[in-house]
């Protein structure tokens, strides 16, 4: 079986992207720092017949995403597809003028070097086979930078620089990788539904057709 690994799992998009990639045959990886809101995930694939390891990590601390990662492979093989998509904390997200070094450093941890352990984990394996697919989801802010919301501007700004990079560098590989940015609100009667945006990811994944994707 295909598996999937999704990073930042939560109770919408990474349930719905579980749910979407399950229903196509992936058994399905959950990374994620709160070991209750993982229980309450794989108890919500399990109806549907959806094969899932949960893996705790704390994105922010080194190496953390590699080991939930690797244990992720260990449970299910290895993972033919990896989405990034964690959710910053409210409390770093504040008006340019008065994000602190401590905000700022939080937010690029969360962003950028989780992404950086998590890609760490799954690539050797994907090069070897020759495929594989990297997907990386953030919000408005990497496309619309409003001095409102600073940390999440720049920190997105760089997450999308690295995964850029990324695309250019595995293309000839056989390795997809991918942005897509949400702008507006995620959820249940929200400006989108986790369910539309699973689809995106998932056409991202077969179809394999450009880097950023903007859902507005």
């Amino acid at each position: 079986m295909p598996v999937i690994a999704i990073v930042g799992a939560g109770p919408n998009l990474g349930l719905a992207t579980a749910r979407k990639f399950g229903s196509e045959g992936f058994d399905v990886g959950l990374v994620s720092r709160n070991p209750d809101r993982l229980e309450d995930l794989v108890g919500a694939l399990r109806p549907a017949g959806i094969t899932a390891s949960a893996q705790t990590a704390d994105l922010r601390r080194t190496g953390q995403a590699t080991g939930a990662l690797t244990r992720v492979a260990g449970a299910l093989g290895p993972i033919d597809v990896l989405v990034y998509s964690p959710l910053a904390s409210h409390d770093w997200i504040k008006p340019v003028t008065d994000t602190s070094s401590d905000d700022m450093g939080a937010a690029l941890e969360l962003g950028v070097l989780g992404a950086v352990d998590s890609v760490d984990a799954v690539l050797p394996t994907m090069r070897e086979r020759g495929t594989g697919t990297l997907l990386f989801t953030t919000g408005g802010a990497a496309v619309a930078p409003s001095p409102e919301r600073a940390s999440s501007a720049v920190s997105n700004a760089a997450e999308v620089a690295y995964a850029k990079l990324l695309h250019g560098s595995l293309v000839d590989e056989g390795i997809h990788v991918a942005h897509t940015a949400i702008v507006g609100g995620l959820g249940p009667g929200l400006k989108h539904a986790p369910e539309d945006v699973a689809e995106v990811l998932w056409r991202q994944h077969v179809e394999r057709d450009g880097f950023q994707h903007v859902v507005e």
